[in-house]
């Protein structure tokens, strides 16, 4: 991750300055097995906080991945599933107006069940199946917050018939 600051010229002929954080571009996977979505619990450090989100990253020391590759990837570490049906969900910023980062989402299906191979950071990661009527409860009862997995769910939402 990389802070920088744009100094800038606006259409009225003002300068500014624009503060942007640089981060890798990520992969985010909604796993879906019948009615049950696959959710992960970890510790975000900014809140001071546990939070359930949907497996997401980005690829080690900044390399360069396909999006598929890595969302593969990501979902086999965080959760030990591994997917035969991949489907491209749809783009996202992550927070436009301050962060370059973009991550790709994808819905996993026809899932086999393994180990997972959790990064050191991720050793206090938690995995669970967590049913759509219950994910949705959750939401309401803002005990699911995080904007990329509520973004993800929508494009499912879409993408469902």
């Amino acid at each position: 991750m990389t802070l920088r600051e744009d100094t800038f010229r606006r259409p009225d002929g003002s300068d500014g300055v624009y503060g942007v954080v640089d981060k890798p571009d990520y992969a985010l996977v909604v796993a879906l097995d019948g009615d049950r979505l696959a959710m992960v619990e970890q510790y975000r450090y900014p809140l001071g906080l546990r939070r359930w989100e949907f497996p997401q990253g980005t690829a080690p020391d900044r390399a360069e991945m396909p999006p598929q590759d890595l969302a593969a990837r990501e979902l086999r570490e965080e959760t030990g599933l591994t997917a035969a049906t991949w489907t491209y969900l749809g783009l996202l910023d992550v927070a436009p107006g301050l962060s370059s980062q973009r991550g790709r989402a994808f819905l996993a299906t026809d899932l086999t069940e393994g180990r997972p191979e959790r990064e050191d950071t991720e050793a206090d990661m938690r995995f669970a199946w967590v049913t759509r009527t219950e994910f949705e409860k959750r939401i309401r009862a803002g005990e699911i917050t995080d904007a990329q997995t509520l973004a993800a769910y929508a494009l499912l939402l879409l993408h469902s018939p």
